[in-house]
């Protein structure tokens, strides 16, 4: 995907002016999962809205209160409750005055580990975004746009003035995101996905890679992408019969990092789920899998 960016030019905790109304500061929290870790985005040229203020770190912390250089913040908006994006909205507040607004609060345990964050348990926005609703501030526009399927809650935010889409972890700018059950649906990710494909957004901007100045194109290569991982699992029991997950993801990931196998077996799981849904496939009830 071509960007004009360089992550190369974005040391932690640095502010990198991405637009006249964008800019970035990555926290240090890299790892298999995160990438170069969590982007927290600035909005604003004269007030600022934080979008993403990523995890609970005093360091990050001091960064984002640098960045923002005592300007009045707005608010401070959370895509989704996630550890590596939520946990230092309540600091910043504490610190800046702002209230949290976006994603409504989700807490939840898992049927397995989850394979990039846990849940952020004290997340307390004071004010949940409905689809579409809208702030503003001095210069800049943004209005939710719900994008269900990485997580239940998760928002995804529109900059009106310069058409460009903070994505969270829907849509990154380096991987597939992650679709975990329970509460990660694939039916409602894929569903989300043609939404933002009927969009006419010019940019993205993720909360873990590069932006993306094609962002059509490449929704449509995530979709087409999960349609042939749908495939696969198919094809893959009709060859072997009833089958459990590990098996599927050693066969279908092939060269794929191991430590990422078990984000992998979560997908497939999401994928199984939305399989069973529509009559294609069915659990046994022993921990595999077969088809109708």
């Amino acid at each position: 995907m071509a960007t004009p960016f360089d992550l190369a030019d974005l040391p932690t905790g640095t502010l990198m002016r991405l637009s006249p109304l964008v800019g970035r500061v990555l926290a240090p929290n890299p790892s298999p999962f995160t990438y170069t870790g969590t982007q927290t985005y600035l909005v604003g040229a004269q007030d600022v809205a934080v979008i993403d203020p990523g995890p609970d770190d005093p360091a990050h912390l001091d960064a984002l209160l640098d960045a923002i250089g005592g300007r009045p913040v707005t608010a401070i908006l959370c895509t989704h409750t996630h550890r590596d994006h939520s946990p230092a909205a309540a600091p910043l507040g504490e610190r800046t005055g702002a209230p949290v607004i976006g994603c409504a609060p989700l807490t939840l345990e898992d049927d397995g580990p989850r394979a990039d964050a846990a849940f952020d348990a004290a997340y307390r926005p004071d004010r949940v975004l409905a689809d579409g609703e809208q702030i503003d501030g001095r210069g800049w526009t943004l209005a939710a746009v719900a994008t269900p399927g990485h997580t239940s809650n998760h928002l995804c935010f529109a900059l009106l003035e310069e058409k460009a889409l903070f994505t969270g972890d829907h849509v990154m700018g380096w991987s597939t995101s992650i679709v975990s059950p329970p509460d990660g649906d694939m039916a409602a990710y894929m569903a989300s996905m043609q939404r933002l494909l009927e969009r006419t957004d010019a940019v993205y901007y993720p909360a873990h890679g590069d932006p993306v100045d094609n962002p059509q194109r490449l929704v449509r290569g995530m979709m087409g992408h999960r349609k042939q991982r749908e495939g696969q699992i198919v094809r893959f029991l009709e060859r072997n019969g009833a089958s459990e997950i590990p098996a599927m993801v050693i066969e279908m990931y092939k060269g794929v990092d191991p430590r990422l196998h078990s984000a992998a077996g979560r997908s497939v799981l999401a994928h199984l789920i939305d399989l069973d849904g529509r009559g294609i496939a069915a659990a046994t009830g022993d921990g595999r899998w077969q088809l109708r």
